[in-house]
């Protein structure tokens, strides 16, 4: 069973958040300040935080800016993961990805089982890799927010956290652009 071995140091993980939203204000981004609570409480650095409206192309560039951004170790989005039209979120995530965490979706949709039920269906949680960064895309709602993050997140990017763990990896994700 996954466990924090406390022989370790806690390494910090600089971490951009991205709200998408064609209404919400930075006043009004509750799910956005969930993650930056959890996150910074958590001993991480607060990378960036922005908002932008449910539109494909403006969320893939600045996904792909953070990524090119050497002081941005991981993404989290939340918003524009259902199933409406405007929902393009995931699409730009995909945009971007060189390895998609299938997984991910996986996990957070057995963590949402528990939580909503069958509505659970109704999200399109994603995570993948590009450029050496994680990028995880995250439903709109403050409870989604906790979910991902307390059930998730808050382990796999914790240095600590055994068996294994995202930021022990961190090294070895862009390797494939490395000259050999």
């Amino acid at each position: 069973m996954s466990r924090i071995d406390d022989s370790l140091d806690f390494i910090p993980v600089r971490i951009a958040v991205l709200t998408v939203s064609d209404t919400r204000s930075l006043a009004e981004d509750r799910s956005g300040e969930v993650l930056v609570e959890r996150l910074t409480q958590a001993g991480h650095e607060l990378a960036d935080r922005r908002i932008l409206p449910d539109e494909r192309a403006e969320i893939a560039a600045l996904l792909r800016a953070w990524c090119e951004d050497s002081g941005i170790d991981v993404v989290i989005s939340t918003g524009g993961t259902g199933l409406t039209g405007r929902d393009v979120t995931v699409e730009a995530h995909r945009d971007i990805y060189e390895k998609e965490i299938d997984a991910f979706g996986t996990v957070f949709t057995m963590v949402s089982m528990n939580k909503i039920g069958t509505s659970a269906v109704q999200s399109r949680a994603t995570g993948g890799v590009a450029k050496g960064t994680y990028l995880f895309a995250l439903p709109g709602s403050p409870g989604a927010c906790k979910d991902a993050w307390d059930e998730i997140l808050a382990k796999q990017l914790d240095y600590r956290h055994r068996p294994c763990n995202f930021v022990e990896i961190f090294p070895r994700l862009d390797e494939h652009h490395r000259r050999k």
